[in-house]
């Protein structure tokens, strides 16, 4: 595997390529990512994943302060995968040139992009910057992240001429990977594990009587609270093509972010 720190030899090392898939993360690489690896493998010839922990994704400081961070360990798991190349930037590359400003519409402005005031600019930005030093024509990322998948989706695939391959979120314990759940203690798993088992119970129901779960929810969300001790932001039925809310004629999900530990965590279902 080559380890790449700079735009000007990752340009010289991949530019000959136009069979590469592209998985960005932002390191504690773990079975999700994997997974996202391998659909990768699956399909081209050469897969390129990067590790960038961006700053202007995260409202508190103190968050990215203390996002998980084991570069040695993944570097050890991608070469173990036979990742052809790591590309991992600094923040001064990647943000020494101008580029497009993204900003959200209010009907954008819902789940997430309520909650965390600037992150998924933050995140169109810094993708919008990889996918324009990449260029890679298939993107690898996890449904865990609906909104940002669909957002990339709306404002990113049309512009870079993308294929942006969706791939279903990996658990364990039922508890939706991800690297802030290493920030997790013991006990805190614990109910995450229950939380979601609750969860996937109210979406079976949902397909029996969704009227009636739709008015239900905010006592379900109470219940939650007061039985978990954590602060749920929104528990909501989402479309899954448009994110609106309540539309059980198509295909939807139950989105969920709520706090535990000072750890925020979100899934759907």
């Amino acid at each position: 595997m080559k380890i790449i720190t700079s735009i000007f030899d990752l340009n010289k090392e991949i530019k000959d390529y136009k069979n590469i898939g592209f998985v960005p993360t932002m390191g504690g690489i773990h079975a999700g990512h994997i997974s996202l690896i391998k659909a990768s493998q699956n399909k081209k010839s050469k897969t390129i994943v990067s590790i960038f922990v961006n700053p202007t994704q995260f409202n508190k400081r103190d968050d990215f302060k203390q996002y998980p961070r084991d570069i040695q360990k993944d570097v050890a798991i991608l070469e173990k995968l036979n990742v052809e190349y790591l590309f991992t930037p600094n923040i001064k590359d990647i943000y020494k040139s101008k580029a497009k400003k993204f900003n959200l519409k209010k009907k954008d402005k819902i789940l997430c992009a309520k909650y965390r005031i600037g992150h998924f600019e933050g995140v169109l930005n810094v993708m919008n910057r990889l996918m324009t030093i990449i260029k890679s024509k298939d993107l690898y990322m996890g449904e865990k992240d609906y909104q940002q998948l669909y957002l990339i989706k709306k404002f990113l695939s049309k512009k870079f001429k993308v294929r942006i391959n969706s791939c279903p979120t990996i658990r364990i314990n039922n508890i939706a990977l991800s690297t802030r759940n290493k920030l997790l203690k013991k006990r805190s798993i614990r109910k995450a594990s229950e939380i979601a088992l609750f969860l996937k119970k109210v979406k079976y129901k949902s397909k029996f009587e969704s009227t009636k779960l739709v008015s239900d929810l905010h006592n379900y969300k109470i219940k939650l609270e007061k039985k978990y001790h954590i602060k749920v932001d929104y528990l909501e039925f989402r479309d899954e093509k448009s994110l609106k809310l309540n539309n059980f004629k198509n295909k939807y999900r139950l989105f969920v972010a709520y706090e535990i530990d000072n750890v925020r965590l979100i899934d759907n279902y």
